[in-house]
């Protein structure tokens, strides 16, 4: 294997802020130490990761340097990553007493279901920091996303799929989809999920007065539109049978802006709940809407998947 390995100096001095610093942001890259040098695999996303932590330390006057090495001195490929596995390992032991506090008080009804999903919200983004410098997959690394997994479903909502009639998609192909004008936050929502899961060439209009032939949806009387506690997005979802964990994670987003019901808890919905509000303060037609509203939540799929890919 090759290693990249960082050495570096800092100016001596009262302050000891810079050292903190430094030593946490290599904690947060996964680096490990070795006779007083710090250690990453040769990867490209290692490699950006040392050049931003040197251009740090040149403005904070010291010296650093990055050296590509193909073996470590006295020590094996396999004695380096068992010392990735054991910082790993700490890391996510940690996690796993705050999973476990966490599981108990779900266990004895210790805690609100809303607070509950705001702290396993908290320990996967955690396990999403770790996980995503776990460089050699440490075995309690799928061990602990297993029981992070287990807990989500626990905390999860009855299912309301028994009240949402199955569609099939070949008869949804090349069709009109009618929703009313300017679009908002479950609106826009389904017209992404329209172009990106059901019909890419279907033809969305923003207008109160549907043609006989018309797909309507989140309208009165829609073909589709809000079922029980759910909103149109998610019927959808439920009615097409769109089974990706990640898609769950944006519909019950989705759901939260929506609905305002306080069922669940992710980081993102006030930032995207600000956006959205600050664009029905917007001079823009609906297309242009829609556009916005396909970027934005492609965006928060992509980064979902990935996080789910993680876990």
């Amino acid at each position: 294997m090759r290693w990249l390995v960082l050495t570096y100096s800092l100016p001596t001095g009262p302050n000891s802020s810079p050292r903190v610093t430094l030593w946490r942001r290599l904690r947060r890259v996964g680096a490990v130490m070795v006779s007083g040098a710090y250690l990453l695999p040769d990867r490209d996303e290692c490699r950006e990761a040392f050049q931003w932590l040197i251009q740090e330390i040149r403005q904070t006057q010291g010296e650093a340097l990055i050296l590509h090495v193909a073996q470590v001195e006295g020590l094996t490929d396999a004695e380096v990553i068992q010392l990735f596995h054991s910082a790993r390992r700490k890391d996510y032991t940690e996690l796993e007493g705050q999973l476990v506090t966490l599981e108990e008080h779900v266990a004895r009804d210790q805690i609100t279901r809303a607070a509950a999903l705001e702290g396993l919200e908290r320990l996967r983004r955690r396990f999403a920091e770790i996980s995503r410098v776990d460089y050699f997959d440490t075995s309690e690394g799928a061990q602990l996303a297993a029981r992070l997994n287990q807990l989500a479903t626990a905390l999860a909502p009855p299912s309301q799929a028994s009240l949402v009639a199955p569609a099939m998609m070949a008869v949804y192909q090349r069709r009109r989809w009618v929703t009313r004008p300017r679009p908002h936050v479950d609106r826009l929502a389904c017209a992404w999920l329209i172009r990106r899961f059901v019909d890419p060439a279907a033809v969305i209009v923003y207008s109160t007065t549907p043609g006989p032939d018309d797909v309507t949806f989140d309208s009165a009387g829609g073909t589709f539109s809000h079922t029980g506690s759910l909103c149109t997005f998610e019927t959808m979802i439920q009615a097409f049978g769109l089974d990706d964990p990640a898609l769950r994670i944006v519909a019950e987003i989705v759901h939260a802006i929506d609905l305002t019901d306080g069922q669940y808890a992710h980081p993102e919905i006030s930032g995207l709940a600000a956006v959205l509000e600050g664009w029905l303060h917007m001079e823009a037609d609906d297309e242009a809407r829609e556009a916005w509203g396909r970027a934005l939540f492609e965006g928060l799929y992509q980064a979902t998947s990935f996080r789910q890919a993680s876990v």
